[in-house]
């Protein structure tokens, strides 16, 4: 038997996260359902507390996703509000093929508020290793 997954990244800012990796990836934020959302709490099954508005639209408050709209069967990346700062490397990290516009990615990511850890390569492989704006590492290979 086989399972499928998403993956998760604890995020103190998960809306802002989303829309950064949304753009970096070329993927999309999931839409939200603001009828039902604000059914739910209508009903009492959530409270106001549990929502927020972001960038104009009704969205819960603890998480937003991203998925690739041209393959939707592929697993999304789910980014989920967490109170604490992350403090320690990520022992599982993205790698974003980016091919031998690497650096002219990277450049871009800067301005857009990653940051740049190192350069290095093995054999024929070369990347790049940067931190998202909360500083979750990634490498462009």
């Amino acid at each position: 038997m086989s399972y499928e997954f998403q993956v998760v990244v604890d995020s103190q800012r998960p809306h802002d996260q989303a829309k950064w990796w949304a753009q970096t990836l070329g993927w999309q934020v999931e839409p939200s359902d603001e009828d039902m959302i604000r059914g739910l709490v209508a009903a009492g099954r959530a409270r106001e507390e549990d929502t927020q508005v972001y960038d104009g639209v009704l969205v819960w408050r603890v998480g937003a996703a991203i998925r690739d709209p041209e393959h939707p069967e592929r697993p999304r990346v789910l980014f989920q509000l967490v109170p604490e700062d992350k403090t320690v490397k990520n022992r599982m990290h993205l790698d974003v093929r980016a091919g031998e516009d690497r650096q002219a990615i990277a450049d871009a990511l800067v301005e857009r508020g990653a940051t740049v850890l190192h350069h290095a390569e093995q054999g024929p492989f070369k990347w790049i290793t940067l931190t998202d704006p909360e500083g979750n590492e990634f490498c462009l290979t």
